[in-house]
């Protein structure tokens, strides 16, 4: 079996791809018009996703010591320079740094996915290559399908993110259920049994990924991906498949209190 950074990045290659392919396509109309993302623009999704592109870059690179580690203020300045482009350039600056740093994750080798650690800003200790990569996953899968749910209303995560991701909230990425997942909006401890999923999800006092064999005590009945979709918030009743049913001490309205999204 692959390790989890090659299937990381194996799956980050093929959000790559596809978004790709369709972001190119776009009319300027397109990019002006709304997003999965409430408050933002198609073409503000993508450079959301470029600008980090080039963050994440540069902490890859900082980790292989091809550059010193970003300061303060490398961030901001790269949020201002895309967030001054027009919505075309900040298009053609997503496939192009998107690119450049998908390649980058492909060129490492299997002995750097073991060895290299990579500073994170915003975290108190450096992440494995795996995790690096996941945390960059878990932003593209989600502000992917932001855009593609823009020309595709029925549009859902692609497969190789939703076998990768709970993998990776499983693990050493489980701290982004407690920044997202609101677990005080209820009032009794949950665990939601998901179909098909080889883990359950459990809101107590706080919000983590558990086995599948917990004893639930509520189901969601619909494709693991729509449940992966709900915990980013990305499951409002616009893009929510008629297959999707919860039952037990929970419902899916209160699920969607507890995961506003991001």
């Amino acid at each position: 079996m692959t390790s989890l950074a090659a299937r990381t990045i194996d799956a980050l290659r093929h959000e790559n791809d596809v978004l790709t392919a369709l972001a190119a396509t776009f009319t300027d109309a397109q990019l002006t018009g709304p997003s999965g993302a409430s408050e933002w623009t198609v073409a503000q999704v993508l450079s959301h996703l470029g600008s980090g592109s080039e963050i994440s870059l540069a902490g890859f690179q900082a980790a292989l010591g091809e550059r010193d580690v970003p300061g303060d203020d490398f961030n901001p300045s790269v949020w201002a320079r895309w967030d001054a482009m027009s919505p075309t350039e900040q298009r053609d600056g997503f496939l192009e740094h998107n690119r450049i740093l998908t390649e980058a994750l492909e060129s490492l080798t299997p002995e750097q996915h073991e060895s290299v650690e990579v500073p994170i800003g915003f975290l108190p200790a450096p992440l494995s290559i795996a995790g690096a990569a996941g945390l960059r996953l878990n932003e593209v899968a989600h502000h992917s399908w932001d855009v593609r749910v823009a020309v595709d209303p029925e549009a859902g995560l692609l497969d190789s993110s939703a076998a990768v991701l709970p993998e990776h909230l499983r693990g050493g990425l489980g701290f982004l259920l407690g920044f997202i997942g609101k677990a005080d909006v209820l009032d009794e401890r949950v665990v939601l049994a998901v179909d098909g999923a080889d883990y359950s999800l459990v809101i107590d006092d706080s919000v983590s990924l558990g086995a599948a064999g917990d004893a639930a005590t509520a189901t969601f009945a619909g494709s693991p991906e729509a449940a992966q979709r709900l915990i980013t918030g990305r499951l409002g009743a616009a893009y929510t498949p008629e297959s999707v049913t919860v039952t037990g001490n929970v419902t899916l309205d209160q699920l969607r209190q507890v995961f506003p999204g991001f």
